[in-house]
């Protein structure tokens, strides 16, 4: 007689949204040197000048700023992960079993549509984490008197939305939400669909082995897709306005006085602006400047955060009543 397999206990769609924020925390603890790198890296050469390599700006941080510098804003990408991982990948996960039958995963173009649909909505949650972070992991390459000398991240958000109005602290949202779609349409559905193909064609377990295989490759293709919409994110979030007028063309602002309450809002910046400002400056291939360190932290990232997730389930497996 066949012996029958133990049912798969189901983690409650509030479980699943915890253990996303989790994983993409415990991961940002590993990986927040090489994110400070590539911020630097992507806002380096703005006036044309060649950017300077990973090893070069890894060694300028280290020697200018001390070892310890290299987790700068890591406050701000624990909050990130823990408002922008925790959603994207719980609206993923619950979206994915819920268009699952019978045991077998959605086919592909679902996976992509899911995958945009959390992405964006993860984007607008964690926007304002994102923002803190850009500002606190590039504040050291500024000249002395222009740093904003943030002291944590709720410094940094409270600072923002007193100095420069609640609306900053969603700057560059829309570019924030368009990378992510991009990289979690890509990300989230390729590593489903790598991890399957490897089981397929090869006699690999299931296990960390093959989570790690399938998370690199996952890495590879979100970052050569994702990157030129990081760059333009990275730049309006870190933008300056000086005398009212910003680096780059935004759409529409208002200014409003509410007795003594001061309000600003600033529609979204002209993405377009600066995607073409940058390569007529940089060149091209300056859209995917940063990406040794972009993929050195993706690719980790990616194989940190879906091995903790996976461990995560699993010990809910056994552990689960």
């Amino acid at each position: 007689m066949a012996e029958t397999k133990p049912a798969i206990k189901t983690p409650p769609n509030a479980v699943k949204f915890l253990f996303g924020g989790l994983a993409g925390m415990g991961a940002t603890c590993f990986v927040q040197p090489l994110d400070l790198i590539k911020n630097r890296m992507q806002m380096a050469g703005q006036g044309g000048g060649a950017a300077p390599s990973f090893m070069a700006t890894l060694t300028g941080v280290v020697r200018s700023e001390g070892p310890l510098a290299v987790y700068n804003g890591l406050s701000a990408g624990l909050l990130r992960q823990a408002t922008y991982t925790t959603t994207r990948l719980g609206v993923y996960n619950t979206l994915f079993q819920h268009f699952s039958t019978d045991g077998q995963p959605p086919p592909f173009s679902y996976k992509v549509v899911i995958g945009l649909a959390a992405g964006a909505t993860g984007a607008v949650v964690g926007t304002p984490a994102e923002v803190a972070l850009i500002r606190m992991s590039s504040d050291g390459s500024l000249p002395a008197a222009e740093r904003r000398g943030y002291t944590g991240v709720g410094n940094a958000l409270t600072r923002i939305a007193k100095e420069e109005g609640v609306a900053t602290l969603w700057r560059g949202c829309a570019p924030t939400v368009a990378r992510a779609m991009v990289l979690n349409a890509t990300q989230l559905a390729s590593y489903s669909e790598a991890k399957q193909a490897i089981k397929r064609r090869t006699d690999m377990p299931d296990g960390v082995k093959l989570h790690f295989c399938a998370s690199m490759i996952s890495g590879l293709l979100t970052t050569l897709a994702s990157m030129p919409v990081d760059i333009v994110k990275t730049r309006i979030q870190n933008m300056k306005v000086v005398n009212g007028v910003p680096e780059y063309k935004v759409w529409e602002s208002h200014t409003a006085d509410l007795e003594r309450l001061t309000v600003r809002c600033t529609c979204p910046q002209n993405g377009l602006d600066v995607l073409t400002k940058i390569v007529a400056k940089e060149g091209f291939f300056s859209l995917w400047k940063g990406f040794v360190p972009y993929y050195s932290r993706l690719g980790p990232h990616t194989v940190l955060t879906f091995i903790f997730l996976e461990q995560l389930n699993q010990a809910y497996q056994r552990f689960a009543v």
